[in-house]
């Protein structure tokens, strides 16, 4: 009887197959028999937008594709780029114009998936305040955190809108961009995300109205997209396919079951910056429609040239980039 029972066990074991699918982890999609290593850096600390990467994580999307996965946290925002082209790391999570800028200063990165596809940094002013357009910023004074892309957008966006661009006074106000609004020192905001700071204002009692770029001449950019060296991307391609494999279905399993997504991303936050499961409920129901993309057979993470190119349009127009640079050099499609 005891036999009969351990043949039955076993014979379950064998049916079993994990939430990314019934294929099983063979040596074959290993390095050595064992599973390679592949060290990614977070744009920030943990939040709802990388809910597909720690559910590809617990589901065991990355192991199915022979795969170890170690998720970092930057300690400055301007670390992933760079220690990615140095080698340092083998991917990181950074933004559509920082590639294209980064490449302008010769640092060999690609982009290789859009993770976000519009802009999230928007413009942000009380809701029922006197700005109901990017004109109405003429002699207002706007917070951001004195990054020139923030005012090549206020200055396209204004301008777009018919106003003098020459009469909005940016204001230096660091990473303070709640406490900048919230005490009324400044007028409006740039540099803050839809999915983040409006709704930490509007917790507060501080109901927001933001303008899209993309509405005021700035390109419908990626807001996030994974970046790798240009050398690695062509010498270990494999890796990169596997990768891209294990979070689509780490994508799909949040988008159709986006309570158990935020669940697991919430068991990876950071203690120094613990998360509100409420805003981040809101972050993620923000975040999903503009993560998938539209349109028959496009994959999670598909770019498209078009977009690539209009970016760097405007950032040559803007004088962001300092020379011409190839868009289509810039990234790839797995």
């Amino acid at each position: 009887m005891v036999k009969k029972w351990f043949v039955i066990l076993i014979s379950c074991l064998f049916v079993f197959v994990s939430a990314c699918g019934k294929e099983k982890v063979a040596p074959a999609t290993r390095e050595g028999g064992k599973f390679q290593k592949v060290n990614l850096m977070l744009d920030w600390y943990p939040n709802a937008v990388h809910s597909f990467l720690y559910s590809a994580v617990e589901k065991g999307c990355f192991k199915e594709q022979g795969l170890d996965v170690n998720i970092q946290m930057p300690a400055d925002t301007n670390d992933p780029l760079r220690l990615v082209a140095a080698g340092k790391i083998d991917m990181a999570i950074s933004y559509q114009p920082e590639v294209l800028v980064a490449r302008g200063e010769e640092i060999p990165v690609q982009s290789f998936a859009a993770l976000v596809r519009h802009p999230l940094n928007q413009l942000m002013v009380p809701k029922n305040g006197p700005i109901q357009t990017p004109k109405d910023l003429a002699g207002k004074t706007i917070g951001y955190p004195s990054i020139p892309l923030d005012e090549a957008i206020i200055q396209t966006m204004v301008k777009s809108a018919g106003g003098d661009a020459n009469k909005v006074k940016m204001v230096d106000v660091g990473w303070d961009l709640i406490p900048a609004m919230a005490t009324k020192k400044t007028d409006a905001l740039i540099g803050g995300y839809i999915n983040h700071e409006k709704l930490l204002l509007e917790k507060e009692g501080h109901p927001m109205k933001t303008l899209n770029p993309a509405d005021y001449g700035v390109p419908d950019y990626y807001e996030l997209v994974l970046v790798g060296s240009e050398t690695e991307l062509k010498k270990n391609p494999e890796m990169f396919k596997k990768f891209m494999k294990a979070i689509r279905k780490g994508q799909k399993y949040v988008t159709e079951h986006p309570k158990e997504g935020l669940s697991v991303l919430l068991k990876h936050e950071d203690k120094t910056s613990p998360l509100d499961k409420q805003i981040e409920t809101k972050s993620l129901e923000i975040l999903l429609p503009l993560m998938n993309p539209a349109g028959e057979g496009k994959l999670f993470g598909y770019q498209d040239p078009e977009t690539w190119k209009q970016v760097a349009k405007w950032l040559n127009q803007t004088k962001i980039l300092n020379k011409n640079t190839d868009p289509e050099e810039a990234f790839v499609n797995f």
